[in-house]
């Protein structure tokens, strides 16, 4: 009976997307730090955060929070590419990673040929480096 009350609650409500969990996880940072740091600051900018991830997960207006989501991604994009790109440069263990002088993308060559010259597929510069 509880269950089908909270779903009647939520529905038609814009719930929890990309936005609002860098929001939640941004104030739990921030609570932990006026947690050890004893700072009011921190600790008032985490309840701010946690009322405006409360207010869009109740919104009806879909079309505003759809919006302010897309803002958010298209903003973050960048950092993403970049944290994924530097993950996946850590994890592969079978090639080394070198940026192009010239149009300064990401070349993935295999390890351990020597030194071996490096053309770019996207700018033509050619280079020689160690792999």
């Amino acid at each position: 009976m509880l269950r089908n009350m909270i779903q009647r609650f939520m529905y038609g409500r814009y719930g929890v997307d990309q936005l609002g969990r860098a929001l939640l996880y941004t104030g739990l940072v921030l609570l932990g730090l006026s947690v050890l740091t004893g700072s009011q600051v921190a600790n008032g900018l985490s309840l701010a955060m946690y009322a405006v991830v409360l207010f869009r997960m109740m919104s009806r207006n879909h079309a505003a929070r759809r919006r302010e989501n897309e803002s958010y991604l298209r903003r973050s994009a960048p950092i993403t590419r970049r944290v994924r790109l530097w993950r996946s440069m850590l994890r592969d263990k079978e090639h080394r990673y070198f940026k192009c002088p010239g149009c300064k993308k990401y070349l993935r060559v295999p390890r351990g040929k020597g030194r071996i010259a490096i053309t770019c597929r996207s700018c033509g510069c050619q280079f020689t480096k160690e792999s």
